[in-house]
Formats: C-alpha cells, sequence, structure tokens
C-alpha cells in the first residue's frame, strides 16, 4: 500500500542539540585518560547559562567548563547578540560520585553463579530495551525522510560555515522532510520540505521573507540534490514538492535565549525518525555500559547487517536486558513479511552469530574509545565508520592524542557469517 512518511531532523546549535553534545563531550574527555570510567552526564542550556549535573566514577578528574565553552565555540556561539555566549555564559556544575549499589549487585549476582567474577560475565548495568532497523531504502540502510532531513542542515551548517553566502544565519535550525512511497515501498515523491532557520535581523519582515524563501530554494536545495551520497534525488523533487521555509515568521530569537534544552530529548532524531521502533532510553552522556546505548548501537549493527545479508529488505530487532544479567531475556525479530525466513527463526539464530553480554559488545565495537561527541548530532546511525585523530586534556592540563574508530556499529563485517548461518 502506498503511503507518506515524515522525519524531522534539529541542527547542532538547536538547544536540546548543544546540551547532548556537552554531555557526550565531558564523556569523551573522561575515556580518553580512563576507558573504564563510569559516566552519566545531563546538561540543561538556558538563555546566558549551562547547567551540568550527573555521576562519575573515573580514574581522572577533567575541566567540565573548559569543555563546555569549547563545545560552544565549535558550533558558532560567540557573539554576545545570541544572549549565549562562550566566552561569558555562566556554567554551574553538579556532578558526584556514581552510586556503587548497583554495580556492586551487578558483580556480586554474577560471583553467585560463576565463583568468580570476571569482566566477561558482568552484567547489564540496568534493565533496557533497545531497538535496531535498518531498512533498504538508500545507500546507509536507513529511511530517506530522515537522511534527507539530516542532509538539509547539514549543507546549511556548512554555509553558515563557509561565510560567503547566506551571511544571516545563525547557529539554531530545523528541518521536516516528507517522503512518499509506493505500494512497493520504493520512495517516489518528496511530498514537502520544510526548513526553519534562525537568522539576524532584517530591515523589513518582506526581504526576510524574500531572501531566506529564495535562498532556501536556489542555493540550499541544490547543493542537497548535488552532495547527497549514493542516491539520485533529483527526480524525487518536482513542481509539486511544497516548501515551507520560516512558518512563523522571525525567528531572529533561537538557540538557548528561546528554548531550553536538555540532554537526551531528541532520541527520534538520533536514532530512525519515526520509523521502526524506540526502547525509550537516551544516548548522550552515558558510559557504554549503560545498555540503552551500547545494545541500541549492536542492535542497528545486527539489523544492517541481516538487510545486507539479502535476507530482507526490512527489518526492526528488540533485545530486552535485565539488570544484573549478562545475556538479554529476549529478542524479538520482525521483517514486515519481506523476509525469506520466518521471522521467528532468525531471532533465535541472532545468539548463535552474535555475543550479546554487554562486555562483548563493549569490545566487539570498541565502545570504551571517546567517540561519541561526534554522535550527538545528525544521528547515531546512518554515519559511515572512520578513523580520525582526536585531541583530549584533563583538568591539569594533560592532553592525549588519539586514533579512534566512529560508528563501528555501522560496519558490514558479518554478512557472509550471516549467509552462512541462515543457509
Amino acid at each position: 500500500m502506498a503511503y507518506i512518511f515524515t522525519s524531522e531532523s534539529v541542527s547542532e546549535g538547536h538547544p536540546d542539540k548543544i546540551s547532548d553534545q556537552i554531555s557526550d563531550a565531558i564523556l569523551d574527555n573522561f575515556l580518553a585518560f580512563d576507558q573504564n570510567a563510569k559516566v552519566a552526564i545531563e546538561t540543561m542550556v538556558t538563555t546566558g547559562q549551562i547547567i551540568i549535573a550527573g555521576e562519575v566514577n573515573a580514574n581522572t578528574l577533567v575541566n567540565v567548563q573548559n569543555i563546555s565553552r569549547n563545545v560552544l565555540r565549535k558550533i558558532g556561539y560567540t557573539k554576545n547578540e545570541y544572549n549565549f555566549n562562550a566566552n561569558s555564559c555562566g556554567i554551574i556544575v553538579a556532578i558526584k560520585e556514581q552510586s556503587l549499589d548497583l554495580i556492586k549487585g551487578i558483580r556480586n549476582h554474577n560471583l553467585q553463579l560463576n565463583n568468580k567474577n570476571p569482566l566477561s560475565n558482568i552484567g547489564a548495568g540496568d534493565q533496557c530495551v533497545v531497538f535496531g532497523y535498518a531498512v533498504k531504502e538508500s545507500y546507509n540502510y536507513m529511511p530517506l525522510s530522515l537522511e534527507l532531513s539530516h542532509s538539509l542542515l547539514k549543507e546549511l551548517s556548512d554555509i553558515r560555515n563557509e561565510g560567503k553566502i547566506m551571511t544571516y544565519l545563525r547557529p539554531d535550525s530545523k528541518s521536516q522532510v516528507t517522503v512518499e512511497y509506493s505500494d512497493k515501498n520504493v520512495p517516489i515523491h518528496v511530498n514537502s520540505v520544510v526548513v526553519s532557520t534562525q537568522h539576524d535581523e532584517f530591515d523589513t519582515k518582506e526581504n526576510m521573507h524574500k531572501k531566506i524563501n529564495m535562498d532556501v530554494k536556489n542555493i540550499l536545495i541544490p547543493r542537497l540534490k548535488k552532495n547527497f551520497l549514493y542516491y539520485d534525488i533529483e527526480e524525487l523533487f518536482t513542481d509539486n514538492t511544497k516548501y515551507y521555509i520560516n512558518t512563523t515568521g522571525r525567528f531572529v530569537i533561537g538557540g538557548p535565549n528561546g528554548d531550553t534544552g536538555l540532554t537526551g530529548r531528541k532520541i527520534i532524531v538520533d536514532t530512525y525518525g519515526g520509523r521502526g521502533a524506540h526502547g525509550g532510553g537516551a544516548f548522550s552522556g552515558k558510559d557504554p555500559s549503560k545498555m540503552d546505548r551500547s545494545g541500541a548501537y549492536e542492535a542497528r549493527h545486527i539489523a544492517k547487517n541481516i538487510v545486507a545479508s539479502g535476507i530482507s529488505d526490512e527489518v526492526l530487532l528488540q533485545i530486552s536486558y535485565v539488570a544484573g544479567i549478562e545475556k538479554p531475556i529476549n529478542i524479538f525479530v520482525n521483517t514486515y513479511g519481506k523476509s525469506k525466513i520466518n521471522d521467528e527463526v532468525i531471532a533465535s539464530n541472532i545468539n548463535k552469530v552474535f555475543d550479546l553480554r554487554p562486555y562483548a559488545i563493549e569490545k566487539r565495537l570498541n565502545l570504551c574509545n571517546p567517540i561519541f561527541e561526534n554522535t550527538a548530532v545528525y544521528g547515531h546511525m546512518g554515519k559511515s565508520p572512520r578513523k580520525v585523530y582526536k585531541s583530549f586534556s584533563d583538568a591539569m592540563g594533560n592532553v592525549v592524542n588519539r586514533q579512534v574508530e566512529l560508528f563501528p556499529w555501522e560496519k558490514l563485517d558479518y554478512i557472509t557469517i550471516i549467509q552462512d548461518v541462515f543457509k
């Protein structure tokens, strides 16, 4: 049956995404000096103010204020007229030691089961339900509506940072793309595009509307079509594509001056744009022992490899964990009737291919490395794995340079094994 589906994205300057980036930048700096650090950081931003709270157990100290200000500088919050300036905003820090009760409970549980306490048998840090999703719809097995939404804002951000055209742009922006699908689940038309971007003052309302509308259609959309990876989207945009640009009118007051931002409040933007499902647990600011983060990454890893192996054109995977238990208590698979193999058979065989214990996931995906700030904007899923060099500092001014691999859960490294297991 033909249908229409919409996904949204928000830019790095959106208040909630500022909070996510600060939380993950703090996490990365802890992990750079202590790979066993246990970190749970929540950030709130508002007019001229950042509040950072959470719990940490680590063998290092980091300068939370410097890290936060550096994040804001990279985003572009460096002007007083934004009422949120990296160099002058207030920062309140309320970080305490993480509770040891749950950690001790997990280790005691496994000690009773095994008469020993190997790291490989450490249980889940808390109960959680996580989902992974993949669909044979775009080059990276992500919903096209979400990829277009992300790509629109990445192009807009590049234009702003280049500083040559559309020089009125400010950091906060949102997008929304509606895609029409055929009865064979093939994208056939971009039904509508929504762009809301913060901007400088204009001399008149009429000039503002005219300028921004023209630039989005004549600059932003052509760049999107030109730079969109591995998918010819030109024919999806037609004369019937509708554009909604800054529909509320003036958007000068934005960022944390316009709305309070909180860590973990854009979980649908972070994952699959509303396709598939979400377990409810946010990602940013959490070290990989938190299974609602690492479990979701592994679920995506499995789902993507299943679709890429040719078993199904679409798959939704659910994995359920209980605090203190190292193996998941349930695995559910839904292939929406598109699989060559029964869903129950796929679910029952996943454990034959993937070790889903928390420790095994951390090791397989190298999640104890400082790789998480890069996940905090434009989605945790769908980006290409790559190696980069990054610098980190602690509170004493020590600096380490590390080569890390970003987005390892996006690797297509289990296709042959899956095909062998499922014949």
